[in-house]
């Protein structure tokens, strides 16, 4: 049974106080049961009672209070011992973990023992959960790092061979080498706008500028202006049931996180596939549902498909995709609406993507 702290500091003053309380009784009934059998002895050899008595009293009085004053000392000095070892022990261990992962570590744990009995061991679990978030974003980071050097690095090397095959004069600079290099230049500044609008959107001073918008309008705006690119790939791009619900949105924004999802769609869905997106109405939500018949996601790399600079295929092929920011923007921005995306998929089937969005009601 799971007891918090302060209950059991309290169980424990008042099991000093009731310790008190009977060596305080114990030491009056002795003290006085002895000096009573003594000015008992002793009245049968002297005459003076009353100054007897009264002898006996203080002197029983004085015993009894010095026997409480030694046991209460004796039982607070043991007492406070082992309340400040019992909390200060996990502190100190807390304090050093927090130093070496301060130092850089951040693969060092608190031990545990069991499920949390009180308010120490749940802030050990706590610390223990920050030390995996910091290992986990740290790995990111690593991880991010590369992908971003990786993504910078290819297009560069491509056009400084280019230009040197020109300079050189292996190569003409006929119009079609141009539009190559061009081409490009264009996925460099595509990747900075990505990584910019991330960090914008990321950061706690970004807010949306709010206002009712028709699921229905955004959606089938974004279709109109994509069904040209799927017709091209030969790609059939189909609407089912889109509930006439209204939601509390940037338009703009979600303008956005439809032609992520669709493109997404679109980049792995093989010639002759299709795209369907149907939704429905669930409480006091929305749900849309993006289903392809693309080539589907291992179920390893599903749960990172959200992450910055994640890609399935690890050949980094460009003709499948772009840096890997598209989905990652999209949560970010469903996320500051007050959404949820996630997804399923068979591999080698497809991928249904859903997003979950609060209506107006």
């Amino acid at each position: 049974m799971k007891r918090s702290l302060s209950f059991r500091l309290s169980i424990l003053l008042i099991m000093y106080t009731g310790a008190i309380l009977i060596i305080a009784s114990i030491a009056m009934i002795h003290a006085t049961h002895y000096h009573f059998q003594l000015y008992g002895n002793e009245m049968e050899e002297s005459h003076h009672s009353t100054d007897l008595l009264n002898s006996h009293l203080e002197q029983a009085i004085i015993q009894s209070i010095g026997l409480t004053i030694g046991g209460a000392l004796s039982i607070a000095l043991i007492l406070s011992i082992y309340i400040a070892r019992r909390i200060s022990s996990p502190l100190i261990g807390m304090r050093n973990l927090t130093l070496v992962m301060a130092g850089g570590e951040r693969d060092v744990r608190l031990p545990l023992k069991g499920a949390p009995k009180d308010e120490l061991d749940e802030l050990a679990t706590s610390i223990n959960h920050l030390a995996e978030q910091l290992q986990q974003q740290e790995q990111l980071r690593i991880a991010m790092t590369e992908n971003i050097a990786h993504e910078l690095r290819t297009p560069l090397t491509t056009l400084n061979s280019y230009l040197a095959a020109i300079q050189d004069g292996v190569w003409e600079p006929t119009p079609e080498r141009i539009q190559s290099s061009r081409e490009e230049i264009f996925r460099l500044i595509q990747l900075v706008q990505d990584l910019e609008e991330l960090q914008i959107f990321s950061s706690s001073d970004f807010s949306l500028s709010r206002k009712a918008v028709p699921l229905q309008r955004s959606i089938e705006q974004v279709m109109g202006l994509m069904r040209p690119s799927f017709k091209e790939h030969e790609i059939q791009l189909s609407e089912g049931y889109i509930p006439c619900a209204t939601i509390l949105a940037d338009e703009s924004r979600l303008v956005q996180i439809w032609t992520n999802i669709l493109s997404n769609a679109l980049k792995f869905t093989p010639k002759g596939g299709n795209v369907r997106l149907d939704g429905e109405i669930m409480a006091d939500s929305v749900l849309i549902t993006v289903t392809d018949s693309g080539i589907g996601i291992p179920a390893e790399d599903l749960p990172h498909i959200f992450e910055r600079f994640y890609r399935v295929e690890k050949s980094r092929n460009r003709k499948m995709g772009g840096g890997g920011l598209g989905l990652a923007i999209t949560k970010t921005l469903l996320e500051r609406h007050g959404g949820q995306v996630w997804a399923e998929s068979d591999e080698g089937v497809g991928t249904q993507i859903h997003v979950k969005l609060p209506i107006v009601q």
